[in-house]
């Protein structure tokens, strides 16, 4: 591979209407060891999600902590192997067809410590190097390019490349983070709490530069966080996560305006609001997410539910459309078959059952 082949984008394969990312059936279950679990639990991390991204397209992901949204971005890079499920990257399986050294080139992933994600011993300009020169490109080339992502994220090579990343504040270090994810020109970018360790100016001038760079390199995001606002402001599309199942999809003006499932109506209605007339009297939500080793039977948001009725205990639902576009939701209230005594037909654009 010449070092021009090396840092020049993959073609498209399938052309627009292939989605990027295609994910089916992903599972990832952890084995549980200890003197309380001699039986050997496992912890289902990650239970059968399916999803897609398009081009051009930011995927949102949100859910409590637990929920496997760590888990399913780790599944997607390959940094842990799933126990079962497909993902295909434009068109082509990752393994079968797409290596592991191929599918890095072309997805790279941001994560939320700036600090902990880069080696204190390399300066920033060999920390964004270093990808490229393991695949094949000759060290001058690689620093060059590393200069040009500096200027690209809005730091002055000649101050920042000789530099060690205890010299960097939080909201420098995650820009050299998101340099190193861009030095092989991927065409996916996960970024799993990216700016929720920055403060909040700085997290708008990170938000700005993603928007900027996805523009200009024509870049796909998945975007993981738990700030519902930031997921608003970023997102073209959001996937709602609770106990390593998907709960509910959608784009994210439909979700925030006819949100169908109960989990993220009481995410929604727990964001802070600057109203004072507006303020969440009551929790919407209470209690903690079941135990993820021996999760609750049916539908696992029943223990937590104001509308659990006997056929959320007794069979577990699946993802059904809800009449607008591209907007499914995993409640039995959705389906108008499930038994359910809130289960009436809703119009587009208006849920019948908040």
């Amino acid at each position: 591979m010449s070092e021009a082949d090396a840092l020049a984008p993959v073609a498209d394969v399938g052309g627009p209407q292939q989605p990027l990312l295609a994910v089916k059936d992903l599972s990832k279950h952890f084995a549980v060891r200890g003197a309380l679990f001699r039986r050997g639990g496992v912890v289902r991390a990650v239970d059968d999600v399916s999803f897609s991204v398009d081009k051009g397209e930011v995927l949102g992901i949100v859910g409590e902590s637990g929920c496997g949204k760590s888990t399913t971005a780790r599944l997607i890079i390959g940094l842990i192997h799933a126990d079962a499920g497909e993902i295909t990257l434009d068109g082509e399986p990752v393994g079968p067809v797409l290596s592991l050294r191929e599918l890095r080139r072309r997805v790279q992933m941001v994560f939320q410590d700036s600090y902990a994600s880069l080696n204190p011993r390399l300066t920033i300009e060999d920390t964004i190097a270093f990808g490229p020169r393991v695949h094949g490109v000759a060290p001058a080339e690689a620093r060059s390019r590393a200069h040009e992502l500096l200027r690209k994220v809005g730091l002055d090579p000649a101050l920042f490349a000789d530099r060690y990343p205890h010299e960097l504040s939080g909201g420098q270090r995650q820009r050299i983070n998101i340099a190193r994810a861009l030095a092989l020109s991927p065409r996916l970018v996960i970024l799993d709490e990216a700016v929720s360790a920055l403060d909040k100016s700085v997290e708008a001038q990170v938000l700005n530069l993603l928007i900027d760079l996805k523009d200009e390199l024509g870049l796909t995001y998945v975007f993981i966080s738990h700030d519902l606002n930031v997921v608003r402001f970023i997102s073209d599309r959001v996937i709602v996560m609770y106990l390593g199942e998907v709960v509910e999809s959608g784009p994210v003006e439909t979700l925030w305006a006819d949100a169908r499932h109960p989990y993220t109506r009481a995410l929604l209605a727990a964001m802070p609001s600057l109203d004072p007339d507006c303020r969440t009297e009551e929790a919407p939500i209470a209690g903690d997410p079941p135990n993820p080793i021996d999760p609750p039977a049916g539908c696992r948001f029943h223990t937590r539910c104001a509308f659990a009725e006997a056929v959320c205990r007794a069979s577990a639902p699946k993802l059904m459309p809800t009449g607008n576009e591209r907007h499914t939701a995993a409640c039995h209230m959705v389906d108008m078959a499930s038994g359910h005594s809130k289960a009436v037909a809703a119009t587009p654009g208006e849920s019948k059952h908040a």
